[in-house]
């Protein structure tokens, strides 16, 4: 932990260490904001259907029930957002795996896409973390997704809405809670990123209703603090999160 206090390393020693065992420029290629959503993003980067991203397979997470602790300060908020994106990457892995019945060709490369991005966001998470803060990263999470029928188109795209959207009001809530500069920065490009999955999502459900904000009145997209989403969430993983040690101001 004491690497995570140097003064002079930007980002705790986070963003550095995300050059080694994943490249840098490749995830900001897939979270960059201004990028363009779906296959321009992986244009070129990934042509498999198996789980496999750039090199890196899925590997699923170790079976257990036991609580995890997401830890405090700036740690423990990436670890939330770790937690949220191995939910996400596993969901669509799995919509992959096993797609519904009539996905057409279209969805398919949609929703592959959003695979791949979720998994390039749970291994950004996963490297940076490793390398600068290996005592403190959270272990692989056991998925539940018991509640989902993934024969059903109804059933995977109103999930994959729940954790779009779960997803964009976490990035949107632990905004403030964040200290350094550089991970805020990272934060609201890979929120602009899950945006974009919930509008496209939104659309697969109903043409022409990607920029809906019925759940908000202001128009603005949803935001919610760390018990609101990991409450939303907990029935989609085994394990107890703790988010009792999570800044809140």
């Amino acid at each position: 932990m004491t690497k995570l206090l140097k003064p002079n390393e930007s980002g705790y020693g986070l963003l550095e260490s995300v050059n080694k065992p994943i490249n840098r420029k490749s995830f900001f290629k897939f979270a960059g904001a201004g990028a363009a959503f779906t296959t321009l993003l992986l244009s070129g980067c990934n042509d498999d259907d198996d789980g496999k991203f750039n090199g890196v397979v899925y590997t699923p997470p170790t079976t257990g029930t036991d609580a995890v602790s997401l830890g405090s300060g700036d740690v423990g908020i990436l670890n939330y957002a770790y937690a949220l994106e191995q939910l996400e990457a596993a969901f669509y892995t799995q919509v992959i795996t096993t797609k519904y019945a009539g996905m057409t060709a279209l969805e398919t490369q949609i929703l592959t896409d959003i695979r791949d991005h979720e998994i390039a966001h749970r291994e950004f998470f996963k490297a940076a973390l490793t390398a600068a803060a290996p005592a403190a990263i959270i272990p692989g999470l056991t998925p539940n997704f018991s509640s989902i029928n993934f024969n059903d188109r109804t059933s995977v795209l109103n999930a994959a809405k729940t954790f779009e959207d779960l997803g964009v009001s976490a990035y949107n809530g632990a905004g403030k809670l964040l200290t350094t500069p550089d991970f805020l920065v990272l934060a609201g490009k890979i929120v602009s990123v899950e945006a974009r999955h919930a509008a496209e999502i939104r659309d697969l459900i109903e043409n022409g209703t990607f920029s809906d904000t019925a759940n908000n009145d202001k128009g603005f997209d949803l935001v919610a603090d760390p018990a609101t989403v990991l409450g939303a969430a907990k029935s989609f993983v085994k394990e107890t999160i703790d988010f009792s040690k999570l800044p809140t101001s």
